[in-house]
């Protein structure tokens, strides 16, 4: 058989997409053949981040370990009860104010990936820490074409006063690069698109989007020729996987262009062009495009925001016509906690659709969620009571046979969050000894 680089690339004008793991890359030593297919394969983390808080009754399981049933929040992972952990008792200390006041919507992000007291000011003075995924980015990043994937569905100012004093960059930003620089993040489709399967010289990049823009050409068109080449090399099994994968991205392709031109009516005209209307299509085509980018090796690192922290958006296309965070604080109103929970739903019911793309990804010998860690949580556990212990926290995937999910594991109330952070990046092979508040590396994991 065949050997090809885990690093090739088909080539066009202005695109190099990147390929999935196929059989070809495994290396041709007997050696590493008798160890298996999955030899040498790259672990993956991403972050989703969900506003507001939940309904805690509605989210946690009543018992530990593997004998539990999915709550009504949770009911829609059902079919990946078995690549989940459910962790109960999680703290993210530095959203609480220790003397800051008011701004918990602005403390809860801002800490959530960096476990440090985000500085109380409104001007160009911000402050927190180095995030969690940069950590990842700053050590293994070099061994892909993106160090790192900052996603998400709102843009948010980056200055001025969002929360009670906060800046609004501590409520738009997840990733922090170092303690006074957010990584922002990309909330248009389209642009995401064209990041991943970008040219490295940008000038030919642009000379490619011309050309496509022109001719109405799928950037596929574009790698037509050397894909045709690279099939004729492979065998069945890797020409049917290649064959899947481009599939796949042609329908993504299709998706984007088909919201680039979708008619869009005046008082929202002021929204970028290629921002979906439907914002159950903008999450699912975001995190379509990070499950893309794990399966092309693009990026090992990706954080998705749904909405920013404080968010009042309106969830009218499920009955819920009211504004996010106005419901979170319910005062225990039952019709107001129900709403809570029918919004947390339908979050997970996305994250769902992200684990079954996930899933249904191979590389090697196993899915592509296998090879993974994902978080999925918030930094408030209540909305109304603007609480940062017991955080609604779950942790898809293996970590490449690292973690033994299916399970709900409770921790002691006030276990600090990043110690599950420095238990990720181990895993990383990015490890480091401390990571904001941490006390130690998150155990039970691995069973």
């Amino acid at each position: 058989m065949m050997h090809i680089s885990r690093r090739t690339a088909l080539r066009g004008l202005g695109t190099a997409m990147a390929l999935p793991w196929l059989e070809a890359m495994a290396r041709p030593s007997r050696a590493i053949a008798a160890m298996g297919p999955s030899r040498g394969l790259p672990t993956r983390m991403a972050f989703l981040y969900v506003p507001n808080g939940a309904n805690m009754a509605d989210w946690t399981p009543k018992a530990e370990g593997r004998d539990f049933d999915l709550p009504f929040i949770l009911e829609p992972v059902k079919a990946h009860k078995d690549d989940l952990l459910v962790l109960t008792g999680l703290t993210q200390d530095h959203a609480r104010p220790h003397g800051d006041g008011g701004g918990d919507h602005a403390r809860a992000l801002s800490s959530f990936l960096t476990g440090c007291q985000p500085r109380k000011t409104d001007g160009a003075d911000i402050k927190v820490g180095v995030s969690v995924d940069q950590v990842a980015a700053e050590r293994v990043g070099n061994r892909t074409r993106l160090p790192s994937l900052e996603l998400g569905c709102d843009r948010g100012p980056q200055s001025g006063n969002c929360d009670s004093g906060y800046s609004c960059a501590y409520s738009a930003n997840i990733s922090w690069r170092n303690e006074s620089s957010p990584t922002s993040k990309e909330i248009n489709p389209r642009l995401a698109f064209e990041r991943l399967f970008a040219a490295e010289d940008p000038h030919e990049t642009l000379a490619g989007r011309a050309r496509r823009a022109k001719y109405r050409q799928s950037i596929l068109d574009l790698v037509a020729e050397d894909a045709n080449a690279l099939k004729n090399r492979l065998g069945a099994n890797d020409r049917r996987k290649l064959d899947e994968y481009l599939t796949s991205v042609r329908e993504l392709e299709r998706r984007i262009a088909q919201v680039a031109k979708s008619p869009t009516d005046a008082p929202k005209a002021a929204k970028p062009t290629g921002i979906p209307e439907d914002y159950k299509e903008h999450i699912r085509l975001m995190l379509d495009l990070v499950a893309l980018a794990f399966q092309g090796d693009v990026t090992r690192v990706a954080t998705f925001v749904f909405a920013n922290e404080g968010s009042n958006k309106s969830y009218a296309f499920i009955g819920i016509p009211e504004g996010h965070h106005d419901l979170s604080h319910h005062g225990n109103d039952a019709e107001k906690k129900r709403k809570i929970r029918d919004i947390n739903r339908f979050h997970m019911e996305q994250f769902a659709s992200f684990l079954d793309k996930l899933k249904g990804a191979r590389e090697g010998d196993a899915p592509l969620l296998d090879r993974c860690m994902v978080l999925y949580g918030s930094g408030i556990s209540d909305g109304n009571a603007h609480n940062h212990n017991d955080l609604p926290i779950l942790l898809a995937g293996k970590g490449s046979g690292t973690i033994k999910p299916g399970r709900h594991v409770r921790y002691p109330d006030e276990t600090p969050l990043n110690n599950l952070y420095l238990a990720m990046l181990d895993r990383m092979e990015a490890p480091v000894d401390a990571l904001g508040d941490s006390k130690g590396r998150l155990p039970k994991l691995d069973g």
